[in-house]
């Protein structure tokens, strides 16, 4: 083999990726006394987990349930989540000390800084003399024989293994790239068309007329797909929709398709306005919606949908129109806010080419993908850091 290893050392496997899934990979296999040697091309490591949760990290939900990803083969992610579970990561986060808290749906987060996951995922990596290097852009990855060489800016290195951690194409600006579904295309491994997920959604010019004003105003609402459904918060932004159920959506929407919304869940509407009717018969129409929704909000509505006038001159049938159009407003997004604000990526890996027990490539004995870049994607709170886990957990038993 050219430009062989000068130490003549030979890892039991090279991690390609120094994230969440990654660093579990490694943990895992470095306790059952392997040699692993991390390689990141950034300055430092684990920056999704630094940022994610508000600097807080949602390290995994109370809640994890194969129905909560997206993928082409949905039972795919059943084996490694029942093999490393969430309460086996709160466990490890226990025993670090580490305090958290429920937030809502059963997301956790760290009470002080996602920092602590970064320092237990460090400090557990050195502690079972696995090895991380920092700075080491891949150059080339080659197989042959049982042997694969790794080219990196930090040297070329040899393993019976290697791990592909490397993540999807979102938040380009931390160093996301497209290396890993190049590299399996490499070796002939299938890779299923990519799009931004849990991200926010953006309007035409002619739609942002309307909500561009609206930019700020929350409200919580239920967001639907086809029979796909969630609730929780939306938040008006100046280029379009954002907040959690927005983002929830967002990893089911395809270009053109209508998005139903209903800004005022559990508020029958009519009643109200027939109320208002009745009792402040001189109240303006975006005055008694002003009840109902946030006043802006309100405001913007009645504007839009010509709604004007005192109470007592509106008819049912107009009741019933600001009723339909709260509760159940259609809008078609323009587009996302793509890669750059993405949460996740959707699609990548094909998982009919990998293991469902241990992520290793079925054609290519002692390839292994883990992680985003395997097409398996959670919703949001905290169900991706638990299939980073649990994928990464899977590998690392498997090395």
């Amino acid at each position: 083999m050219s430009n062989s290893n000068p130490a003549g050392k030979i890892w039991d496997a090279i991690i390609l990726g120094g994230g969440a899934a990654g660093l579990m990979a490694a943990i895992t296999a470095a306790k059952r006394g392997k040699q692993v040697l991390v390689l990141d091309h950034s300055k430092k490591p684990a920056e999704k987990i630094r940022i994610s949760g508000g600097g807080r990290c949602n390290f995994t939900n109370l809640d994890i349930k194969p129905k909560n990803y997206l993928s082409d083969n949905p039972r795919f992610c059943i084996s490694a989540l029942k093999r490393y579970t969430q309460n086996d990561f709160i466990k490890w986060v226990e025993s670090h000390h580490i305090r958290y808290h429920e937030k809502t749906l059963g997301q956790l987060f760290c009470n002080d800084s996602a920092q602590q996951i970064i320092d237990m995922l460090l400090g557990e990596l050195r502690a079972h003399g696995g090895e991380l290097r920092l700075h080491s852009q891949i150059k080339q990855v080659l197989r042959e024989g049982e042997l694969y060489s790794v080219a990196s800016s930090s040297g070329m290195e040899l393993a019976r293994a290697v791990v592909v951690a490397t993540g999807g194409k979102s938040i380009p600006k931390m160093g996301a790239t497209s290396f890993g579904y190049d590299l399996a295309k490499q070796f002939g491994i299938n890779v299923l068309p990519t799009r931004a997920a849990l991200v926010p959604f953006t309007f035409s010019e002619q739609q942002k007329l309307w909500s561009v004003p609206l930019s700020g105003v929350a409200v919580d609402a239920i967001v639907k797909i086809g029979k796909t459904v969630f609730r929780e918060g939306l938040l008006f932004t100046h280029r379009g929709l954002s907040g959690p159920s927005i983002l929830q959506i967002s990893s089911y929407w395809q270009e053109g398709v209508p998005v139903t919304i209903d800004l005022a869940p559990d508020v029958n509407i009519l009643e109200e306005l027939k109320k208002a009717r009745e009792e402040h018969p001189k109240q303006d129409i975006s005055n008694a919606l002003g009840h109902i929704l946030p006043k802006k909000l309100a405001k913007a509505i009645a504007a839009r949908d010509g709604l004007s006038g005192h109470m007592a001159t509106q008819s049912d049938k107009i009741l019933r129109k600001a009723e339909e159009n709260i509760h159940r407003w259609q809008i078609v997004p323009m587009g996302t806010e793509g890669y750059r604000t993405a949460e996740v990526t959707i699609g990548g890996i094909d998982t009919k080419e990998l293991s469902s027990k241990t992520m290793e490539a079925n054609n290519v004995p002692g390839l292994y993908f883990i992680g985003e870049v395997v097409d398996v994607t959670g919703h949001l709170g905290g169900y991706n850091f638990q299939w980073a886990w649990s994928s990464g957990y899977a590998a690392g038993m498997a090395l």
